[in-house]
């Protein structure tokens, strides 16, 4: 059964999604560089009433906790991704490369970019899977 993206079901399934990944375990294996937020601005013609965040707490190629969280916290985090409920689903869906998305001014990042660019495989197996969630997007 598909579920609502973003939400905290879908958060727990992504975590669910990393912890079981051998290749994002042997990717993200040297990131100690502290939590990874992203944002989704308030998109009412979509369904997304309100600004929307989550936060993924990763560590040495595992995810210790995923949650939902407010647009506050998720920006007092080392690393906070904004973008439109668009681009994340272009994301999602292998359409938008989030380091491209960066570098082209799609996506937002606070955070150091030369770090996240490090990790460029570790980034691409987290986009591979958001891919392996049964998601239900808002506007479809």
């Amino acid at each position: 059964m598909p579920i609502d993206f973003p939400g905290e079901e879908w958060t727990a399934a992504y975590q669910n999604a990393i912890n079981t990944s051998a290749e994002y375990k042997e990717a993200g294996k040297d990131w100690t560089h502290g939590a990874i937020a992203f944002v989704v601005p308030k998109d009412p013609v979509v369904g997304l009433e309100e600004d929307t965040a989550f936060i993924l707490e990763l560590h040495q190629g595992e995810c210790r906790k995923a949650w939902i969280s407010t647009v506050d916290e998720a920006k007092q985090q080392p690393f906070c991704l904004t973008g439109s409920y668009s681009q994340w689903k272009a994301v999602m869906r292998k359409e938008l490369d989030p380091i491209k998305g960066m570098m082209q001014g799609k996506l937002k990042l606070k955070g150091n970019l030369p770090i996240i660019v490090r990790f460029v495989k570790a980034a691409q197996v987290l986009v591979e899977l958001t891919g392996s969630i049964d998601t239900k997007f808002l506007d479809e």
